[in-house]
């Protein structure tokens, strides 16, 4: 327990702040799921769909800090040959 007002308020910060990540992580990988799921089941559409938003959410979480540019970066691109792949 930190004897600290200000570092007291840091845990308090800390915590919420792991809160609101875990769960902007926590819907990167259901959208994930989403687009294995479509490419797997070989509908072209519905997997271009899934990719355009499953990068657009990596772009937010990498916008507030989640994630890293580079790690948004190798996922959108893994997902986008992995679509091509489909074709």
């Amino acid at each position: 327990m930190p004897n600290i007002k200000s570092a007291a308020k840091r845990v308090r910060t800390a915590a919420k702040a792991n809160l609101r990540n875990r769960s902007v992580r926590s819907e990167l990988l259901t959208y994930r799921r989403k687009v294995v799921e479509a490419i797997a089941s070989g509908d072209k559409a519905a997997a271009t769909a899934a990719v355009s938003v499953y990068a657009s959410k990596l772009d937010k979480a990498v916008k507030k800090g989640v994630i890293k540019r580079n790690t948004a970066d190798r996922k959108k691109s893994r997902s986008a040959l992995a679509l091509g792949r489909l074709a």
